[in-house]
């Protein structure tokens, strides 16, 4: 392996360690401390893991977590309502409010979502965050976009003026993240290019980036014929496939074809360990910013 490894656990430590300070200082100014509220729907053995590590996490700042269960069967309407009893802090006070995705198949998302207050929404997927991230004002990132972000700045990985090109259109991933690398400023002022399952010609396209993120959910997507040598390759992609070798028989990979793409890449993110860890931390820091406008501190 040539490519140096982008390390998101660390990195996520050392955002966790400051994000501890941060929160006390809240808690200190405030009388309380930052309060997330998840809802998660169902039994999914995937779902329920991820709330567990997020609610870990928060722990772990001083942020006091609390994960609402819900039925599966439960319909559009009845999470609607249960939105709007959290945003009205009828459970306590509700600083960030999440809902865990993917919901049952018979439930509208989008309704469910929009029901999370702007303020609230550390999940950064409301319209109204949505519309200042596109004009430059971000107040709640999309939390896997920012930690994108935030790993190529720690890396020292320039963006300014490099081509920067995005394997997914996704909502939660491949837009923000366009929109981040392509504004003004740290970790910006890039071109980008937005790849998707009907563009023609993705290996030709692929091979122009400087910065080469894979968010699709397709293993071994990327491969090492597909790499410009010295590009910085951002797999956000999870993925379990079947490994007899493996404990459980299975394991996790991402969409980057990992160890002869290392050996082309200038810097490579692995999976698990990469932009997961980051993901969650970014979470964190929503959290606390959205604690900090309800009590009318940071920007707006």
């Amino acid at each position: 392996m040539t490519a140096k490894l982008l390390d998101g656990k660390a990195l996520a430590g050392r955002i966790e360690d400051s994000l501890r300070d941060e929160v006390a200082t809240f808690s200190r100014m405030a009388g309380r401390v930052p309060r997330l509220v998840v809802v998660l729907v169902g039994e999914m053995a995937a779902s329920a893991s991820y709330v567990k590590s997020k609610a870990s996490a928060a722990v772990r700042v001083g942020i006091e977590a609390d994960v609402v269960r819900v039925p599966a069967t439960a319909d559009t309407e009845a999470l609607v309502e249960l939105v709007g009893a959290l945003a009205r802090d009828e459970q306590g006070p509700a600083d960030g409010i999440l809902v865990q995705l993917p919901l049952p198949g018979h439930v509208d998302t989008q309704r469910v979502l929009d029901a999370v207050p702007a303020d609230r929404d550390v999940d950064g997927f409301h319209p109204e965050n949505a519309g200042l991230l596109s004009q430059g004002r971000p107040r709640f990132v999309p939390c896997t976009a920012a930690g994108v972000q935030r790993m190529l700045i720690d890396a020292g990985v320039e963006t300014a003026g490099k081509h920067a090109v995005i394997i997914g259109r996704s909502d939660i991933v491949g837009k923000p993240l366009a929109l981040l690398l392509a504004s003004r400023g740290t970790g910006g002022d890039a071109t980008v290019t937005i790849c998707h399952s009907r563009s023609e010609n993705l290996a030709a396209i692929c091979r122009q980036a400087d910065i080469l993120v894979a968010a699709v959910g397709k293993p071994g997507l990327v491969t090492a014929d597909m790499v410009k040598p010295g590009a910085a390759v951002i797999d956000v992609g999870i993925n379990r496939i079947a490994d007899a070798a493996a404990k459980g028989g299975s394991r996790l990979v991402g969409d980057v074809d990992f160890a002869p793409v290392a050996e082309v890449a200038g810097a490579i993110s692995p999976v698990p360990g990469g932009v997961g860890p980051l993901t969650v931390a970014m979470l964190l820091a929503n959290t606390l910013l959205a604690a900090e406008l309800r009590i009318g501190q940071g920007p707006r």
